[in-house]
């Protein structure tokens, strides 16, 4: 796990859970508008997978260096044979919430649950997000219906936690099958306790629109990931594409019950830990 050159799955496959309140709970507590018809304020995290060859090399330190920037939290893509106390302790030194984890769905399996939520409740992550399924295991509408039932099914088990399982989006997940794509198979077949969090570029360049699936699947965006997407410029950061951010911001803090927004790096315009600081930035500037 201390390499640099460690794959996605691998990491994932390694890792466990984490932390978190969100903006509907925060913002009651500061008394600041709370969901609904008025705006909220969202604390924005980091995806460490921005930085995941930062993170084999010097765990403690980037997570500090992240905190330096201005975020709020972090959500995780691996724990490098990190203890769930290790974790915390990194977290709380730094100031920073978990708004949570890339868990590998194997992780969730019957074996394997109750060690991943004991992680879970030391760690107290309020969202466990599978960042990606085998694609050869999903070739018709009948295998994606099938999965829907295995997430209602962790969702049944995990809500006595007040744990949120979901789904992270790829570029493939809005390529019809039978007429109807993956992701609105897989979401119009769960329950409400299913966190649907969409990557803005994914889905944009799987030929999605992000603001119209935000609008068709109201309060299930608990988390979402801000990646920018451009046709001529693909290392175009946050502000600097085609997405339409403040159709995204608006859904969110309205009717899309977002309490994390995530953003995502891996354009390669700058080193790692300079593109998450810069698409920071340019959040800032976007969003106002």
């Amino acid at each position: 796990m201390n390499g640099s050159n460690l794959s996605r799955r691998t990491i994932l496959k390694s890792g466990l859970l984490l932390f978190v309140g969100g903006c509907a709970s925060q913002a009651t507590q500061k008394g600041e508008k709370t969901m609904g018809a008025s705006k909220c304020k969202i604390p924005v995290g980091l995806q460490l997978w921005t930085v995941r060859a930062e993170c084999a090399k010097d765990f403690p330190g980037t997570i500090a260096k992240v905190a330096k920037m201005g975020y709020k939290g972090v959500e995780f893509a691996g724990f490098y044979e990190r203890s769930a106390k290790d974790v915390r302790k990194m977290l709380d030194d730094n100031g920073l919430l978990c708004f949570g984890s890339h868990t590998a769905i194997d992780l969730l399996s019957n074996e394997k649950l109750a060690a991943t939520m004991e992680f879970n409740r030391t760690i107290g992550n309020k969202f466990v997000i599978v960042p990606w399924l085998d694609r050869k295991q999903l070739k018709t509408k009948e295998d994606w219906l099938a999965k829907a039932k295995t997430f209602n099914e962790l969702a049944d088990k995990t809500r006595s936690e007040g744990v949120h399982i979901g789904y992270h989006s790829h570029q493939g997940d809005f390529l019809p099958i039978d007429g109807e794509t993956p992701w609105d198979i897989l979401f119009g077949n769960t329950s409400k306790e299913v966190c649907m969090q969409l990557d803005t570029g994914n889905c944009m360049q799987g030929g999605g629109d992000p603001v119209a699936i935000l609008k068709k699947y109201p309060g299930r965006s608990l988390t979402i990931h801000l990646k920018e997407y451009s046709a001529t410029n693909k290392k175009a950061l946050i502000g600097e594409g085609d997405v339409k951010w403040k159709e995204v911001f608006e859904v969110c803090e309205t009717t899309g019950g977002t309490q994390y927004y995530i953003i995502e790096e891996e354009s390669g315009a700058y080193p790692p830990l300079e593109s998450a600081e810069q698409s920071l930035k340019n959040f800032k500037k976007v969003h106002g």
